[in-house]
């Protein structure tokens, strides 16, 4: 019986020694075919090349927001500089309007005649009107005009004779335009409606009523 089972057990062994040097070697790597190589190859190359984009893409982007920050604050400093010098050049237009007023005050003692004195402060009124006039600022004309709220401004009524109501008789002092703004409102008086009485003064009118009565 021993010799019987021992040989059983040696043919149970050979087919089982057979499958297992049959199997893999476990610890070498799996070779891929050589058409998926060459795709995983293809496929991290552009990845990389799609990383380089990408750096470059956002150094391009710092750039640009770094450039727009400074057009930014340049701008920014031309604006504020702009409000703060507006009237630079109105004030060098006027400097000789000054020198000129200051020249005739300097020699006001040694003018020889009043008309002179005049001569010269209406040269320089004419001058500086001028100056005005090159930037756009211009007198309101209201004298005898309609009264009009957005250029008026009233200060008093009184009746006038032969006026038609709410119309400029003086002004009081002078409104300016500035382009199309009013940079100031003219001070007005304008003419009120005049009371009618209650009876006639016409003679004609009671030379009439009597030739009626007559007849």
């Amino acid at each position: 019986m021993s010799k019987n089972s021992n040989t059983k057990n040696e043919e149970n062994k050979i087919p089982i020694e057979r499958e297992e040097n049959s199997t893999p070697d476990a610890g070498k790597p799996a070779e891929l075919p050589e058409q998926d190589s060459s795709e995983l190859k293809a496929a991290l190359g552009r990845i990389e090349e799609l990383e380089k984009q990408n750096a470059e893409l956002k150094d391009a982007l710092l750039r640009k927001a770094a450039e727009f920050e400074n057009y930014k604050r340049r701008t920014e400093n031309d604006q504020l500089n702009i409000l703060k010098y507006a009237a630079e050049s109105f004030i060098r237009n006027i400097l000789p309007v000054y020198d000129d007023l200051e020249r005739s005050l300097s020699h006001i003692d040694e003018a020889t005649s009043f008309d002179s004195t005049k001569k010269g402060l209406l040269m320089v009124y004419e001058k500086f009107g001028k100056i005005m006039d090159a930037q756009g600022i211009k007198k309101i004309e209201a004298k005898g005009k309609p009264f009009d709220v957005n250029l008026h401004e009233a200060l008093m009524q009184q009746p006038a004779q032969g006026v038609p109501p709410h119309t400029v008789l003086e002004v009081l002092e002078t409104g300016y335009m500035y382009k199309d703004r009013v940079i100031r409102h003219s001070k007005v008086i304008v003419s009120q409606e005049l009371e009618i009485s209650g009876g006639t003064d016409d003679p004609d009118s009671d030379s009439k009523e009597n030739s009626n009565e007559n007849e």
